[in-house]
């Protein structure tokens, strides 16, 4: 995402006349792969990441972490108590 908005910054600052991307050309064969760049890094990460299977793990995890979370707090509010992984949950007394 950090690319992303580089990019994009790169593209303000041009149109806005700011600073050296002000002065640079957009001219295929001159400038504008300074413009492009950020923009090809950023698909190349989330290329790699999609590959890797990180994002799909981490998000696998919060769900589960969330779940848990959920069956705790039901319990809870039923007052079930709380139950050890290999105990069931059973009504106080």
């Amino acid at each position: 995402m950090l690319m992303v908005i580089l990019g994009l910054g790169l593209i303000v600052m041009h149109f806005a006349g700011i600073g050296a991307p002000g002065r640079w050309n957009t001219e295929l064969f001159g400038d504008l792969w300074k413009f492009l760049l950020p923009f090809g890094l950023a698909l190349l990460w989330w290329k790699i990441q999609d590959l890797s299977g990180l994002d799909a793990r981490n998000a696998m995890e919060l769900d589960a972490r969330q779940k848990a979370r959920r069956r705790q707090r039901t319990a809870a509010s039923l007052g079930l108590g709380v139950a050890r992984p290999d105990e069931p949950l059973r009504p106080r007394r």
